[in-house]
């Protein structure tokens, strides 16, 4: 079994525990990577974490935003989070815990051969040439340039039919996972996860242009005109500028997050947030 950790960069608790956890794993005769940076702490051989589509198991260690960057190099590989963050929406395990999670993870893949996984889903995005990686929580299209005398004019369309036409900074789509996060603070709902759909809110829409909930299996056309260029960004950290006008598809992606161990309790993490 081979067995993958991604641990939060530049926090010594965090590198703690992926030594601990290392350690433990290779006394089990597994085979350990540890993504480049913590190595790099822990004076261990690195690997890029976008290899870790090859693992079995993808352990990540920190807040939510180390497991999406841990969730775009696993692929289809089981991502069990553990959370040293603040909310923990992705993140079930605690830190006491996750030794022994990881190890309960370990025994299953050997007596079955494969995990027990929740699917969650991605979001592709798309345009004339080019293709994004999926995301976990959103797909941002928006103009240039955010803030007084920026955005963009934006055409919107759900399945083919016109939904909005505005200047507006942009528009986000996200899924139920990421409706608690940038989402959220644009204005948008949140989403149970348990909910099947998608969200798209525009980003301080002249008009008002109200947020809306869509099926999952819908298909979200962003166009963008009268700007320079367009910028499309997956969950705030893989961006792409392309030519305006341009037409940004965004729809459910083939290949979901597969989530290992415990699930997060949705309200308990939702008390979290100010």
């Amino acid at each position: 079994m081979k067995v993958a950790i991604v641990a939060q960069w530049g926090n010594d608790r965090t590198a703690r525990l992926a030594s601990e956890i290392r350690q433990r794993l290779v006394s089990e005769g597994l085979t350990v990577w540890v993504d480049t940076a913590t190595a790099a702490e822990l004076d261990v051989e690195g690997r890029d974490v976008d290899e870790f589509d090859a693992a079995d198991l993808v352990v990540s260690i920190g807040g939510d935003g180390t497991f999406l960057f841990a969730a775009h190099g696993a692929g289809t590989t089981p991502v069990l989070g553990v959370n040293l963050g603040e909310v923990g929406f992705l993140n079930a395990v605690s830190p006491e815990d996750a030794v022994d999670a990881v190890m309960a993870e370990v025994r299953r893949f050997r007596a079955d051969g494969e995990l027990p996984t929740r699917s969650m889903p991605r979001l592709a995005a798309s345009g004339e040439g080019w293709t994004l990686p999926p995301a976990v929580n959103e797909v941002v299209v928006q103009g240039p340039r955010r803030g007084h005398g920026g955005g963009a004019s934006i055409e919107v369309s759900i399945d083919g039919s016109a939904y909005a036409d505005c200047h507006a900074d942009g528009v986000l789509v996200s899924t139920p996972t990421g409706s608690t996060a940038y989402n959220l603070s644009e204005g948008g709902p949140l989403i149970h996860p348990g909910v099947s759909g998608i969200v798209v809110t525009g980003m301080a829409a002249a008009d008002g242009t109200p947020p809306l909930v869509v099926d999952r299996d819908a298909t979200v056309s962003v166009t963008v005109s009268d700007a320079d260029d367009a910028v499309v960004v997956v969950d705030g950290r893989i961006r792409e500028r392309v030519g305006a006008p341009a037409e940004v598809t965004v729809g459910i992606a083939d290949e979901p997050v597969r989530m290992a161990g415990p699930a997060s309790d949705f309200f308990e993490a939702l008390g979290k947030l100010e």
